[in-house]
C-alpha cells in the first residue's frame, strides 16, 4: 500500500452528501447555503485535525459537522433574539404607551419637549385639582413620565392613572370654557 495522501477536494467529493444529511436531519432550511458552507469548514477542520489512531474518519466527520451546525443554529437564534430585543426597545422609546382615543381610532399622545416653568400658572392649576389629579399633572406633564411609570410609583393600576388624566383634561377644558 502506498502512502498517497487523499486531497481535500476528493474528501469533499466523497462526503458532500454527509453535510446534506446533517442539514436534513437537523431540519434546517438552508436557502443561503450558510449551513452547507459551515459544514464544509467543519469538514476541513476535521480533515486537518484527524488522527487515524483515534477512530474512523467518517465518524469524526459526522461528529464535527453535526456539532458545528448546532453551534451555528444557536448563534443565529441568539442573534435573532438580540435583534428582537433591540426592536422592542426602539419601539418602547418611540412610543410612551400613552394614547388618546378619537372614536374608533387611537393615537399616541404628543410628549412635550419643553415644560412650562411658570409657578403662578401651576399653582392656579393645582388649586382646581384633587391630589391624585395633581400627581398626574406633575408626573405626566411636568416630569414626562409614562402612565405605566406613574402607576408603578403610586401603587395603583394604569387605568386609575388614565382616569386621573381624563378628569384633569375635563376640568381644565371646562375651566377654560368658563373663563371665556
Amino acid at each position: 500500500m502506498t502512502n498517497k495522501k487523499v486531497t481535500f477536494e476528493e474528501i469533499v467529493e466523497q462526503n458532500e452528501r454527509r453535510i446534506h444529511y446533517h442539514i436534513h436531519r437537523l431540519n434546517i432550511s438552508d436557502l443561503q447555503k450558510e449551513f452547507f458552507h459551515e459544514g464544509l469548514v467543519a469538514m476541513w477542520s476535521a480533515y486537518e485535525r484527524y488522527q487515524p489512531d483515534k477512530g474512523p474518519l467518517a465518524t469524526y466527520f459526522n461528529y464535527i459537522i453535526r456539532n458545528r451546525m448546532i453551534d451555528l443554529i444557536r448563534k443565529t437564534n441568539r442573534d435573532k433574539e438580540k435583534q428582537l430585543r433591540l426592536k422592542l426597545e426602539q419601539e418602547r422609546l418611540l412610543h410612551t404607551g400613552n394614547y388618546y382615543r378619537n372614536g374608533v381610532n387611537s393615537y399616541p399622545m404628543m410628549v412635550a419637549e419643553k415644560t412650562i416653568t411658570d409657578e403662578i400658572f401651576w399653582e392656579h392649576v393645582k388649586s382646581q385639582l384633587t391630589a391624585n389629579q395633581w400627581k398626574w399633572v406633575a408626573y405626566f406633564i411636568i416630569e414626562n413620565m409614562t402612565v405605566k411609570e406613574i402607576a408603578e410609583q403610586e401603587g395603583v393600576s394604569m387605568e386609575a392613572v388614565k382616569s386621573w388624566g381624563k378628569m384633569v383634561r375635563r376640568k381644565l377644558r371646562y375651566g377654560a370654557d368658563r373663563e371665556k
